[in-house]
C-alpha cells in the first residue's frame, strides 16, 4: 500500500485541519482591527495570510508523516497483540462464517493437539459445535464439552468485520458474514468439587412400620422380640451399605441420614428393603409392610427433614408400603403395588369424630362439597356429613353444580315436602358468596382441590376438613384443621357411617338418608365386590339399623336406557391390548351422566376372562375422563398417577385436558409399555 492512498478520517482528520479552518476566525476578528487603525489592519492581514499559509504547509507536509507514525503504531500493537493471544492462557480460536478454523493459540494446540496449519471445521475437534449452531448464533455460554478427561465451557462470540473496519477508521460496506471467537473454559476442577459437594450433602428419611401393632399381635408373646430384632435387622442392614446413621426413635419408627451419592443408587434398586421385610416370618400371619419418607434437595438440614416428615405423611396417606421421595419440589413413588390392610380398630374414627363434632360446634356456618360431576358416594358422604351439622343445629349446605341421572333419584328425596330446607343444594356461585373465615368447609371424597366442586371455596376459609379414600397424590389441600384419609376404606360412605356412630348418641337418620348413603358404599364397591372389608360390611350393617332398604336403593340405582346402551356399546368395541389390558371408549351421546357410564363399562370388562385390566375413555364437556379398573394382580393407581390422575389399587381415574381420544388410547398403551418395561406391573 502506498502512502498516497492511505487517507485519514473521522475526528483524526478534523483535528489537524482545525488549525487551517481558524483562519475564517482571524479574518473576521482582522476588521475591527482596519476600523480602528489601517496600518494595524495591514499588519494583522499579513499575520493571517503568513499564519494560513504555514498551517496549510504544515497540514500536507505532515499528514504523511502522521500516517506513517499511525501505521507503525498499529503494526507494534497488532504484533503486541496478537503475541499476548497467542500466549492467552485460556485456549482461544477464531472461525469463520462456516465454522472452519482460522487462527488458533499456543493454549488450543496444546489442548487439541492441532496448531495454526490445521484449518477444518470445528465439527471435526468438537460434534456438538456444528455449522447450524454457529450460525443461528445460540448462547453457548452453558454448554460443556469432553476432550479426553477434560471437561471445558463453551464461549462464542461473534466478531463482524464492519465492527473490525470501525476500529480502524475505515467505513466499509455492510457485509452479512463475520468471524467466531471461541473459548474453552477449563471447568473439570470447578465441575468435580461441585459433584463432591452435591455427593456428600445429607438426605433426612424417616421409616415407619405400618402395621406394627397388627403384626405383633398376630404371633406368640415369645417370639414378638424376635420378630422386632429381625425387622430391626434388616433395616439396620439396608442402610448401612449406604454408609447411613440409622436410629430407632419410636418402637416402630426410624430416623435415617445418608450421604445424596447413595440415592441413585437407591433408586435403582428401587428400595428394595420393603418387600424384603415382608420375607420375615416368625409365625406371624401378617406380613409387616414399611412407609420411607425421603428429603433431600433442601437448602438446610431442617428443610430436608421437614421434607422427610411431609413425604411420609404421604407414604401414610396413600395407604402405605411404599416409597416417597421429594426432591425440592419434585416427588417420586416407589412401591405401593400390594393391596393395604385394613385396620380392625375404630379409635382413629372415635377421635376424627370428636374432633369433627368440636370444629362443627365452633362455626355457625357449615359448607359441604365433594368432587366435580358428583357420583353417589360423594353425595351420600355430604348427606352423613349434613345429618351431623344438623344434630348440632347448625345451618349445613352442599354445593352441587351437576345433578346427573344416576344422582337425581337421589337428590329429589331431600325436597321440602320431606322436610328438608330448599336450600340444602346450592351451586357454587352462591356458596363462594356465603363462605366467609369463620365458615366451615367440608370436603368429602376427594383430596385434591382442583378436583372439588368449588376450589375457591377453600381459599375463602381458614377451616376446613377432608374426609377421603383416596390415596394421596402430590397435589392435596393445605393446612386442613381434620384430615381423615383413609386409602383402606372401600368408600368415603364408609367413613362417614363410622364416623357418625360415635359422632352423638343422639343421632338419628331417616330412612332416606340411610339409602344414600348405603348407596355410596354400594357403587364404590361394585355390589360389594372390590375393596370390602369387615369394617365395610359393620359399616352396611350400622345403616341397615338406621332405616336403609336393600330393594329401594337397588330402584333408586337403576340405569335408563341410553346409559344401558352406551355401557353395552363400550364392551362390544373394548381392544385387547397385550392381551390383559381391555381399553374402549364410552359413547357420551344421549347419555346424562357419560363418565358414570363409562365407569360402569370399565367394571364390566372385568369379568371377560384374561382381563387383567380395564380402561374406558368418556369424552365429556372438553375433557377425556378414563375410568380405570383392576381385579388383583395390576395396580391401576399406579398407571393413572404417570397420567396425572389417582384412586386406588383397583378402581383409579384421570381426567386428560387438550387431548383427542386417540391420542388418549396412545398415551395409556405407552404409559402401560413404560411401566411393564421398569417392572412396576407385570402382564
Amino acid at each position: 500500500m502506498k502512502k498516497n492512498d492511505i487517507k485519514l478520517r473521522g475526528r483524526l482528520r478534523a483535528y489537524l485541519r482545525l488549525p487551517v479552518m481558524l483562519t475564517p476566525l482571524l479574518i473576521v476578528i482582522n476588521i475591527p482591527v482596519y476600523m480602528e487603525s489601517v496600518k494595524s489592519g495591514i499588519y494583522f492581514s499579513g499575520f493571517v495570510l503568513l499564519y494560513f499559509l504555514i498551517m496549510f504547509l504544515m497540514y500536507f507536509y505532515n499528514r504523511g508523516r502522521l500516517a506513517d507514525e499511525f501505521v507503525n503504531f498499529a503494526t507494534q500493537y497488532a504484533t503486541v497483540q496478537k503475541q499476548l493471544l497467542n500466549e492467552f492462557e485460556i485456549p482461544y480460536a477464531l472461525l469463520d462464517f462456516n465454522g472452519k478454523l482460522l487462527w488458533v493459540n499456543e493454549q488450543f494446540t496444546q489442548v487439541t493437539g492441532k496448531d495454526k496449519r490445521y484449518h477444518k471445521s470445528i465439527t471435526t475437534l468438537f460434534p456438538v459445535l456444528t455449522k447450524e449452531l454457529l450460525q443461528r448464533g445460540e448462547d453457548a455460554e452453558t454448554m460443556q464439552i469432553s476432550l479426553g478427561d477434560r471437561i471445558y465451557r463453551v464461549s462464542l462470540k461473534r466478531i463482524y468485520f464492519n465492527m473490525a473496519a470501525g476500529t480502524l477508521g475505515v467505513t466499509l460496506e455492510e457485509h452479512s458474514e463475520y468471524m467466531t471467537a471461541l473459548y474453552l473454559f477449563d471447568e473439570t476442577e470447578l465441575n468435580h468439587y461441585m459433584k463432591e459437594n452435591e455427593n456428600q450433602r445429607l438426605v433426612a428419611g424417616l421409616v415407619y412400620i405400618d402395621n406394627y401393632d397388627e403384626a405383633l399381635d398376630s404371633i406368640e408373646d415369645v417370639k414378638r422380640s424376635l420378630l422386632v430384632a429381625l425387622i430391626d435387622r434388616k433395616v439396620n442392614k439396608y442402610f448401612m451399605e449406604m454408609d447411613a446413621l440409622v436410629r430407632k426413635i419410636e418402637r416402630d419408627k426410624y430416623f435415617i441420614v445418608f450421604k445424596n451419592q447413595y440415592m441413585e443408587q437407591l433408586q435403582e434398586d428401587r428400595f428394595s428393603l420393603i418387600e424384603d421385610v415382608k420375607t420375615v416370618k416368625v409365625g406371624n400371619e401378617m406380613a409387616v409392610t414399611l412407609s420411607i419418607g425421603i428429603g433431600n434437595g433442601g437448602d438446610t438440614y431442617n428443610k430436608n427433614y421437614e421434607y422427610a416428615r411431609m413425604s411420609i405423611d404421604l407414604a401414610l396417606g396413600r395407604g402405605g408400603d411404599q416409597v416417597v421421595v421429594r426432591d425440592g419440589e419434585e416427588i417420586t413413588y416407589y412401591g405401593g403395588k400390594n393391596k393395604q390392610v385394613e385396620r380392625n380398630s375404630r379409635v382413629k374414627a372415635r377421635v376424627k369424630a370428636h374432633a369433627l363434632r368440636e370444629v362443627i360446634e365452633s362455626r355457625e356456618h357449615v359448607i359441604i362439597m365433594g368432587h366435580s360431576i358428583s357420583d353417589v358416594d360423594s353425595l351420600g358422604a355430604a348427606i352423613g356429613v349434613y345429618c351431623a351439622a344438623r344434630v348440632l343445629g347448625k345451618k349445613a349446605q352442599i354445593v352441587l353444580n351437576e345433578v346427573t341421572s344416576s344422582l337425581r333419584p337421589l337428590v329429589e328425596g331431600f325436597s321440602e315436602e320431606n322436610g328438608y330446607p330448599a336450600d340444602l343444594f346450592i351451586r357454587s356461585e352462591e356458596a363462594i358468596m356465603l363462605t366467609n373465615r369463620n365458615t366451615l368447609v367440608v370436603v368429602v371424597d376427594v383430596n385434591r382441590p382442583s378436583y372439588t366442586e368449588c376450589p375457591e371455596l377453600l381459599k375463602r376459609t381458614d377451616t376446613v376438613c377432608v374426609f377421603d379414600h383416596h390415596r394421596q397424590s402430590s397435589e392435596v389441600i393445605e393446612k386442613p384443621v381434620l384430615a381423615y384419609v383413609e386409602p383402606y376404606a372401600s368408600s368415603a360412605c364408609e367413613m362417614i357411617a363410622e364416623v357418625l356412630q360415635y359422632f352423638s348418641e343422639n343421632i338419628k337418620l331417616a330412612p332416606h338418608e340411610a339409602d344414600c348413603i348405603y348407596a355410596g358404599i354400594l357403587i364404590d364397591t361394585n355390589n360389594f365386590m372390590t375393596k370390602t372389608g369387615v369394617r365395610t360390611f359393620e359399616a352396611a350393617a350400622y345403616l341397615r339399623r338406621a332405616g336403609a332398604e336393600v330393594t329401594r336403593v337397588r330402584k333408586l340405582l337403576r340405569d335408563d336406557m341410553g346409559a344401558y346402551k352406551a355401557r353395552a356399546e363400550a364392551v362390544r368395541h373394548a381392544e385387547v391390548y397385550r392381551g390383559a389390558f381391555a381399553i374402549s371408549v364410552c359413547p357420551a351421546d344421549n347419555v346424562e351422566s357419560p363418565t358414570i357410564a363409562g365407569a360402569q363399562a370399565a367394571n364390566e370388562l372385568l369379568n371377560i376372562v384374561g382381563i387383567k385390566a380395564s380402561f374406558v375413555l368418556t369424552e365429556y364437556q372438553n375433557k377425556i375422563y378414563v375410568s380405570s379398573r383392576s381385579i388383583d394382580e395390576i395396580n391401576v393407581q399406579l398407571i393413572m398417577e404417570r397420567l396425572g390422575g389417582g384412586g386406588h389399587l383397583n378402581v383409579a381415574g384421570a381426567q386428560l385436558a387438550d387431548c383427542s381420544v386417540s391420542e388418549a388410547k396412545r398415551m395409556i398403551r405407552a404409559t402401560i409399555d413404560e411401566m411393564l418395561k421398569e417392572g412396576d406391573i407385570t402382564e
